[in-house]
């Protein structure tokens, strides 16, 4: 297996490859090939760069030094129960699955500290979710999202397919 990446190329693959779609983007709207409004694209950064440098699929690897944890600062700890959870290059590494189970995780993570807050202080002001979420919002931030964590997988080698192999693998094993 050819070596992967280190989390800084993966880094300016994905810059690069947002530069080239944003150029793209903006040239096929100025031709009126495309609409993209400006809400759409920034809910597409935002899911982009979130996925690029927050949700990297490296957060199996949680337990040591990895660039997505570090930047979450103090909270970085957060994401060493989800390295324990998947090893590195397995279901977490997976084309749909892998980028939900961050999305999920850190969902539970969130639900766990709203519990806890509300538990220990049962009047502190939360702040809601917007009402409702239209598919205008979401859909921007689960292209950028998951294109993030695609164009991941992609530079270290993974195909699609790559969990139902694994599956089937292991599948044989058993039978």
């Amino acid at each position: 297996m050819s070596p992967v990446p280190s989390g800084r190329i993966h880094n300016l693959i994905n810059i690069a490859a947002y530069s080239v779609l944003a150029a793209g983007v903006l040239v096929a709207t100025r031709q009126s090939l495309l609409t993209v409004t400006p809400v759409q694209a920034l809910n597409f950064t935002l899911g982009f760069f979130v996925g690029t440098f927050l949700l990297s699929p490296d957060l199996d690897l949680a337990e040591g030094r990895v660039d997505s944890k570090r930047r979450w600062g103090l909270l970085g700890f957060l994401w060493v129960p989800y390295g324990m959870l998947f090893s590195h290059r397995g279901l977490s590494h997976t084309w749909l699955l892998g980028p939900l189970t961050r999305l999920v995780y850190l969902a539970v993570v969130a639900a766990l500290v709203v519990g806890l807050l509300r538990f220990v202080w049962p009047a502190v002001p939360l702040p809601g979710v917007p009402q409702p979420l239209s598919l205008k919002v979401l859909l921007p931030l689960l292209l950028g999202y998951y294109l993030s964590q695609w164009l991941h997988l992609i530079a270290d080698g993974v195909r699609p397919d790559h969990g139902l192999r694994r599956a089937r693998r292991e599948v044989r094993k058993r039978f």
